[in-house]
């Protein structure tokens, strides 16, 4: 016969019920649980379905690849539940993601496998010939573990003439018999009786068992014992020590003598009695002897019997109650336990289900569990029994990647009992975090000239979660500088954010620029944040100065005239040079480092400017040569240098003859004679050119014309009196004012004249002759002492 049933209950999700015999062969079907449940045979798979249960037997097992439920190990329904009926045994059967709770419970049929048995295979009586009609006689109770129809159920006594047999029942169902006498003994004609009695079952088969009953005839005693109470009633409490006193029972005796001598006994102890409870003889004094424990047992029954020295005997009964004391600590059973825990997991997750158990009864089986302060964690009671550990607020892996998590239950008892256990549970990692730079900008130095390559500086971002959502990589920013992308100018390691040049970098091209760097982590999706980055170029000492004045020309003297009548401090002329670098490496200082006479001239260090710093006298020399160097202040330090013909001299025919014969200097290159060739080319075809224009402008124009000739007078410069040296910094050109003189004795000449604005040098070339002509008209612009003018003619 297989029975179920199937019903919803709370959080359990339902309950089935079934019904087996006892005794069933290991592997026997119970049911199917997967149809009865209305649950697919993969569910169960993929929800790892398994069986919980408290017992240390598990007494089914689960095939979750059938879906069935099967006997696992033999089952004893007298074992597993001796005389309590109805017998089952329960179970959950739980299933994970989601979490499903199942009650099993099956009940045990009873099968008739147990035939009833007496203790002793033969019962000795001693009753007086006087014993009335009507006596009763206790008899010793056959023992049947099965229950229902298969438990004893009736007692046959063999027929006889003196006794009959009558039946009772005890408030638990179980029978016993007694002998009634129905007719008087007499010693003298029977004094030995053998009677048997058969115990039997209503199981089928039916089952006996058989006690031989040797009844010896006594003498007359004519008053059996009688207790003062029918029932006796104690209560004794759990765990006693063993000798604790329970009650004391009360037997009298109207005879007198030894037949009125009563003595005390326990009449059929079932099972285990025997060994928990005693009885004195004499006293009648009822103590422990064994162990109490309420939870096998809550109350007893003992039937205790008073017996004269004739063989005469009441018998009364005495119930003992068991006061439960709180001796059991509550029993986890953690059930479902799910580590780790996504730290995006929403309030109310299920981490764990427990199942608690406590024996004892009452207060002392009420139970509560907490867990440990100071974390996101609270339990929760789902149905009678069970516990849920469930998310209580947000969970922040970078705050606690794990907690230790300790439930502790207890119960209601004085003193309270409690059990507790610590679980490991850990939190997954969500990409919640987007990396973050050590600083909110960057600004880095780096030399110019540098190598392409040159690691410059590194950018470090970090990110706050952990293995692939943490992990960073380096993106260079698109974007452009001056029109150029970015990208030739640095890179981004994408490993390390170390930052390299491209390219070498040039400061008097580009001084500074910026781009942006993106971090980006690796989860999935990635999560990025930017930083600008500013580079900037450090100058290097790689430029020399550049002298703007005075000009050196290949082929051409620099001459500056200084009259014998100036002063100390006379400003002969002035340096100007310039450096393209910045900073000190631009900061010019100005030195003297040759001149035909020292004490004559000095350089201001800052300006550049040439002055006298004696009085002119008539002894020095007409030709005086200065070399000036101009270095800058860099490390290390570059130069440049200019040489000055200075001529000491009040008019230019003073000066005629020094000048014809100043030299240049001697760097000639190997290609000279080439150049004096090709000159000589030249100017022979600008000679004929000039003579066919000459003759052409006499014919038209020549009343107004003029022949001057050339002479090798050098153009002297002279500073006017309202010349000022208004910026005073060395670096920048000055304007400068110049008369021109002229003469008509000489015929080797040929001029150019500086003319307006920046132009403050004449070249001369002392290997050419000729005349020169002029307008007429323009000797009154030549004879102004400031005037500007630029002409240049050549001639034979």
């Amino acid at each position: 016969m297989l029975m179920f049933s199937l019903f919803f209950v709370n959080s359990i999700n339902c309950q089935i019920r079934y019904s087996i015999p006892e005794e069933m062969k290991k592997a026997s079907v119970i049911g199917n649980v997967a149809q009865d449940l209305g649950l697919d045979v993969k569910r169960l798979r993929s929800g790892r379905a398994r069986i919980v249960t408290g017992d240390s037997i598990q007494y089914t097992e689960l095939k979750t690849d059938k879906g069935i439920l099967v006997v696992n190990e033999r089952i004893d329904r007298e074992q597993l539940c001796g005389d309590v009926t109805p017998c089952s045994l329960s179970f959950d059967i739980i299933l994970e993601n989601p979490i499903e709770l199942h009650r099993v419970t099956i009940e045990i049929l009873d099968v008739n496998d147990h035939t009833p048995t007496f203790k002793n295979k033969n019962m000795y009586l001693e009753i007086s010939e006087s014993a009335t009609i009507g006596s009763h006689f206790d008899l010793e109770s056959a023992d049947d573990p099965d229950v229902g129809i298969n438990s004893l159920q009736n007692y046959v006594l063999t027929s006889n003439d003196n006794f009959v047999l009558k039946q009772h029942s005890n408030a638990d169902g179980s029978k016993y018999a007694e002998m009634i006498l129905q007719k008087p003994l007499d010693r003298e004609v029977n004094p030995h009786l053998s009677l048997k009695l058969i115990g039997v079952d209503g199981g089928t088969p039916q089952r006996s068992g058989t006690v031989n009953i040797d009844i010896t005839v006594l003498d007359v005693n004519d008053n059996a014992p009688v207790f003062n109470q029918s029932v006796y009633r104690a209560t004794v409490i759990e765990n006693a020590p063993i000798g604790t006193y329970i009650t004391t029972v009360n037997a009298s005796d109207a005879d007198s003598g030894s037949n009125g001598l009563v003595t005390y006994t326990f009449s059929n102890l079932k099972g285990t009695l025997a060994d928990i409870f005693s009885i004195d003889s004499v006293s009648g004094e009822i103590s422990a002897v064994g162990q109490i424990d309420f939870e096998k047992d809550r109350k007893y029954e003992i039937r205790v019997g008073a017996k004269d020295q004739g063989g005469l005997n009441d018998l009364s009964k005495v119930i003992i109650e068991v006061i439960d004391v709180n001796d059991n600590a509550p029993v986890i059973n953690v059930m479902s336990f799910s580590s780790p825990i996504s730290e995006d997991a929403s309030p109310g997750t299920v981490v764990t289900m427990m199942n608690i158990q406590d024996s004892d009864s009452n207060d002392n089986g009420k139970v509560k569990c907490i867990s440990n302060d100071d974390i996101p964690f609270a339990m929760r009671s789902t149905s009678n029994n069970f516990f849920s550990l469930v998310t209580e607020s947000d969970l922040d892996r970078e705050r606690a990647s794990g907690y230790n998590i300790t439930v502790t239950c207890s119960d209601e008892g004085v003193p309270s009992l409690s059990s507790s256990v610590t679980l490991t549970l850990q939190i997954s990692d969500v990409n919640d975090n987007a990396p973050v730079f050590e600083k909110s900008s960057y600004e880095a130095y780096i030399v110019e000239n540098n190598t392409p390559g040159l690691s410059i500086f590194r950018v470090k971002a970090r990110d706050a979660d952990w293995n692939q959502n943490a992990r960073v990589s380096y993106i260079l920013e698109d974007s452009s500088v001056n029109g150029v992308p970015v990208s030739s100018y640095v890179s981004v390691s994408a490993d390390s954010g170390v930052i390299h040049a491209v390219r070498s970098f040039d400061y008097e091209q580009i001084k500074d620029f910026q781009f942006c760097v993106k971090a980006q982590d690796g989860g999935s999706p990635p999560l990025s944040s930017n930083v600008t980055v500013k580079i900037l170029i450090q100058d290097q000492n790689d430029n020399a100065p550049q002298v703007l004045y005075p000009v050196q020309t290949g082929g051409s003297l620099v001459a500056e005239m200084v009259p014998r009548s100036a002063d100390v401090g006379y400003l002969v002329t002035k340096v100007v040079a310039v450096d393209v670098d910045s900073g000190q490496n631009a900061w010019l200082s100005y030195k003297l480092q040759k001149a035909t006479d020292r004490a004559l001239f000095e350089v201001g260090l800052q300006n550049g400017e040439i002055r006298t710093i004696r009085q002119v006298t008539d002894k020095d020399v007409v030709k005086q040569r200065l070399t000036v160097i101009v270095e800058d202040n860099g490390q290390p330090s570059r130069s440049a240098t200019v040489n000055v013909n200075v001529a000491v001299a009040d008019s230019f025919p003073e000066v005629l003859s020094e000048f014809t014969d100043f030299t240049h200097d001697k760097e000639y290159n190997d290609n000279l004679t080439f150049y004096l060739v090709l000159a000589l080319a030249v100017v022979s075809f600008l000679f004929i050119t000039c003579l066919v224009v000459i003759i052409s402008v006499k014919i038209y124009r020549w009343r107004q014309s003029r022949v001057l000739y050339h002479s090798s007078l050098p153009v002297i410069p002279y500073y006017p009196p309202r010349y000022s040296d208004t910026l005073g910094t060395g670096t920048l050109q000055h304007v400068y004012n110049y008369e021109v003189c002229r003469t008509t004795d000489s015929r080797k000449s040929d001029c150019k004249f500086g003319g307006a604005g920046s132009q403050n040098i004449l070249i001369m070339d002392p290997s050419s002759t000729g005349t020169i002509q002029r307008i007429q008209s323009e000797k009154n612009i030549l004879d102004e002492p400031d005037s500007p003018l630029e002409f240049a003619v050549t001639g034979h």
